[in-house]
């Protein structure tokens, strides 16, 4: 199913293993785990990074407002997040951690993820026009393509 598949396994200070999947970006090969949109599902916290000309910035959101397109990007309905939307501007590299503890992970129950990807504000187009229609508060879109996808619980 993925043709540039790393599994590394680790070991914690208590000498657990854990096993860690990264899954790589490559052009035309299904980026988007199965798990992932399983935990998507599910009620979690959402944190989004990103990093402007005044250091790191850190914001929230919920599992349950993304969505995945068919082009396999990230939506984020925006409403306020104005900080973030300038950190974009400035460089426009995040990193996203998600999870659920109703979904089984590698080493136990729950499951979570650290996506790394690269991120646009939109406030127009067809995927702005999908997450008005779903989130009516929502003044832009965060449109994030994974560069790689790493499965961390």
């Amino acid at each position: 199913m993925y043709s540039n598949l790393r599994i590394n396994k680790n070991h914690d200070e208590t000498g657990s293993a854990a096993l860690h999947l990264l899954i790589e970006h490559n052009r035309g090969i299904k980026m988007i785990p199965e798990k992932l949109t399983e935990v998507l599902k599910h009620d979690g916290v959402v944190a989004i990074a990103t990093l402007g000309q005044d250091g790191p910035h850190m914001v929230n959101t919920w599992n349950s407002y993304i969505r995945i397109t068919d082009a396999e990007r990230l939506l984020i309905p925006v409403g306020y997040m104005h900080r973030t939307e300038a950190n974009i501007s400035f460089n426009n590299q995040v990193l996203i951690t998600l999870g659920s503890r109703k979904v089984p992970g590698n080493i136990g129950p729950g499951a979570g993820f650290l996506i790394k990807g690269i991120a646009s504000i939109e406030t127009s187009g067809s995927d702005f026009e999908v997450t008005k229609a779903k989130f009516s508060w929502a003044r832009a879109v965060m449109a994030v393509t994974a560069n790689s996808i790493e499965q961390t619980l």
